[in-house]
């Protein structure tokens, strides 16, 4: 997530930055003015089970989207064509009225209920659409089989109206009462309160939520009609993204996915696999491969193939890792883009496609030549067979299985290579190559790559 941050007269402002249990309409107790109000009913498609994780997940958007609540109806009249290609989930961003209202991106959350029908921050629809529309985009992806991932902000809140806080003694803006009438806060719900003064971290001065307070647990995935079991049986989402986790401690992720289920990756802005790996343990989840980004990026930026051989979470636990080359806070891989997605899209790990190198910047022909054999031929663990500057190998030992050849230099290359076939016929499934060679008895055979391209090789 990205922000800036103001002092209001001064309000805050964002730029940018398992069990399926039935919601009902019973009281839940708590110790707040909305103990006693109704569910919102949206109509949404009750979420089943998916596919998620299995194929390439969507990023569905991208910083600043155009506002004026056309998002929604943007991204579902691409769900089709997605799925045909071999996407099995789509990633949302935050769906529900921010502090900015219809400009937000919605990492600035306000109301957890509001989808776009509360006239509240200004608006009643969010920047992306109103709650008619979101409706239609997950009914529209679970009739085309995609899951649809929510994106999830609980680190912060912003929007609050000021009160008198004895734990700072001044004012802090930390009194919110949605117009959805669910999840009501005060400064109790915040840090300094009388169980902590802070947790794991703050984010950009917003008011920071306390995750060791039971009512804020209650709401966010205990009650009947909390956040987690509102989005998943009411709404329809199947999974959860976790923004800046780094900021709250990994059992709320825990909690929140053992309470709903779904597929559950968390944003742990770490560059160092072991890191990575802990958290994804401790949470129960899975997380973006920032640890593979930056050896992609290393890789290209330096000319230095090398780097593809260091330490990644997909290599360590390929299971939790959820790898990537660009996304709407970060895109440093500016030069042969493509070979990054080739790196991703056969490997291990379960790969996520940035909207604008799919839809805008890069070849859509390329990519979806690469999703398909990522759902088809890279299957098994990988052996890596060599790496200098230029040149990069290595090998899925699934059936079929491939060799993936990337090649960074300014003309052809040629190597020999050892497969798992023997006197097999094998041939470039992406089309950059027109041989056709034949394995020989020792499983030895020679393939070739173009400069600064990649071919992907396999039985025929």
């Amino acid at each position: 997530m990205k922000c800036i941050f103001t002092t209001a007269v001064a309000i805050f402002f964002l730029w940018g930055c398992a069990n399926d249990m039935d919601v009902t309409e019973q009281e839940v107790q708590n110790n707040n003015s909305n103990t006693n109000r109704a569910i919102p009913q949206s109509g949404g498609s009750v979420s089943t089970a998916r596919s998620a994780g299995t194929k390439v997940m969507m990023q569905a958007f991208y910083w600043d989207v155009p506002s004026g609540g056309t998002w929604w109806n943007t991204v579902s009249g691409k769900l089709p064509s997605w799925a045909s290609a071999g996407i099995d989930a789509v990633w949302l961003p935050p769906a529900t009225k921010a502090q900015n209202g219809g400009y937000s991106m919605g990492y600035d959350p306000f109301d957890y209920f509001d989808f776009g029908s509360y006239n509240q921050m200004g608006s009643i629809e969010t920047r992306f659409g109103s709650l008619a529309e979101i409706q239609s985009l997950i009914s529209t992806a679970h009739s085309n089989d995609l899951s649809v991932i929510a994106d999830i902000v609980v680190n912060h809140n912003s929007g609050g109206s000021s009160q008198s806080n004895p734990y700072t003694g001044g004012s802090t803006w930390t009194d919110f009462q949605p117009a959805s009438g669910l999840f009501a806060r005060s400064y109790n719900d915040f840090h300094p309160n009388n169980v902590h003064t802070a947790d794991a971290g703050s984010f950009g001065g917003f008011p920071d939520l306390c995750h060791d307070k039971t009512y804020v647990q209650d709401w966010l995935y205990n009650n009947s009609n909390s956040i987690a079991k509102y989005y998943k049986n009411t709404m329809g989402f199947d999974g959860w993204r976790f923004d800046f986790v780094k900021g709250f401690e990994p059992w709320v992720v825990k909690n929140f996915k053992n309470a709903v289920g779904g597929f559950t990756v968390g944003e742990y802005w770490d560059g160092n696999a072991a890191t990575l790996e802990t958290w994804a343990n401790s949470a129960e989840a899975s997380a973006f491969d920032f640890a593979c980004y930056y050896k992609m990026r290393d890789a290209l930026a330096n000319n230095d193939l090398t780097q593809l051989n260091g330490d990644m979470l997909l290599k360590r636990n390929a299971y939790r890792a959820v790898t990537f080359v660009a996304n709407h806070d970060t895109d440093e891989i500016y030069t042969n883009k493509i070979l990054a997605y080739a790196y991703i899209l056969t490997h291990e790990g379960y790969p996520c496609i940035f909207y604008r190198d799919y839809e805008e910047w890069l070849d859509k022909n390329k990519l979806n030549n690469l999703i398909w054999i990522h759902n088809n031929k890279a299957l098994g663990n990988t052996t890596y067979l060599y790496a200098d500057n230029d040149e990069y190998v290595a090998r899925r030992n699934g059936s079929p299985g491939i060799i993936v050849y990337i090649n960074n230099s300014d003309s052809w290359q040629e190597r020999w290579v050892d497969t798992n076939w023997a006197s097999t016929t094998i041939k470039d499934f992406t089309g950059n190559s027109a041989w056709e060679p034949v394995t020989q008895a020792d499983t030895w055979v020679k393939v070739q790559a173009p400069p600064h391209g990649y071919t992907i090789w396999s039985v025929k």
